[in-house]
């Protein structure tokens, strides 16, 4: 079982010297990766569903990982999760291959559709499209990093006789991994993704998930090319021993406990209990 850290871009980590700090400690402790959070702007007065205060600091995730990077060497660096239909596609695929090479090809690109209607409102972006607007934006992206000479005809983008460099040091990019724990999230997955990943997610809504990524796949929805999906989870238990185990029988392969402290002390004393999972 793989084993990283979600948050470290917000929250304690929201300090920079505190969020260097968790990275360095993390990497020492042998976990695999860390994740950013993202909300570019948060309703204030707080209403339901927003996941945070408004005056909680949220670094943007590329800038954050790309300082990160320069102060770690080793540890894989994460998007969890960039919210795609806020973005412009080919703005965030030079951020992100900028990302990937500063870091030596340490990226993983985690995204979702949202769910903040809004955050989508004031953005102006397309809150009851973005699954469709998703669904192209991750089209867009590939022939940004892939092809010879990228081009895209799509409803929502479309270009051709232009070109993007650098290209992302991780071929044919850096991996993809579709959250969202919804039929429609484990369908973008399977159809688009080289991972999936549930946060917040218990036992039984992984298990639930998993059935609709597996019934995809039998459906013949799974292009060849994409090889096996990787499952990531933030789960809602304390992590334990017993808790990968259960996890790792469900077939996932990478658990990515969130953070949830009040001071930096305390999360360096959590990243302890993690280095602890790690395998020798």
């Amino acid at each position: 079982m793989k084993i990283g850290l979600f948050g470290i871009n917000f929250g304690v980590a929201g300090d920079v010297e505190a969020m260097v700090r968790i990275a360095k400690h993390a990497e020492e402790a042998g976990l695999e990766s860390f994740w950013t959070g993202e909300h570019v702007v948060l309703p204030e007065p707080r209403v339901h569903p927003s996941p945070s205060d408004p005056q909680t600091p949220f670094l943007d995730p590329a800038v954050a990982l790309s300082h990160i990077g320069a102060h770690t060497t080793r540890i894989r660096l994460g998007t969890g999760i960039i919210i795609l239909p806020q973005r412009n596609p080919l703005v965030l695929a030079k951020e992100l291959a900028s990302v990937d090479v500063v870091s030596k090809g340490r990226l993983i690109f985690g995204l979702g559709a949202g769910y903040l209607e809004p955050e989508f409102r004031a953005l102006g972006a397309p809150f009851e499209q973005r699954g469709a607007v998703t669904d192209e934006a991750i089209q867009v992206m590939k022939a940004l990093w892939t092809m010879d000479k990228p081009a895209h005809r799509g409803e929502f983008f479309s270009f051709e006789g232009i070109n993007a460099y650098p290209r992302p040091v991780q071929k044919p990019h850096p991996p993809i991994i579709v959250g969202g724990v919804s039929a429609r999230g484990a369908r973008r997955a399977v159809r688009y993704g080289n991972g999936w990943y549930g946060f917040m997610t218990d036992l039984e809504a992984t298990k639930q998930c998993l059935g609709w990524i597996e019934g995809h796949i039998a459906n013949g929805e799974r292009p060849p090319d994409l090889g096996e999906i990787e499952i990531s989870i933030t789960p809602q238990l304390p992590v334990t021993p017993d808790v990968v185990r259960r996890y790792e029988d469900l077939g996932v392969h990478r658990l990515i406990p969130y953070f949830a402290a009040a001071t930096l002390d305390d999360v360096l004393k959590f990243v302890d209990d993690l280095g602890a999972l790690v395998s020798p």
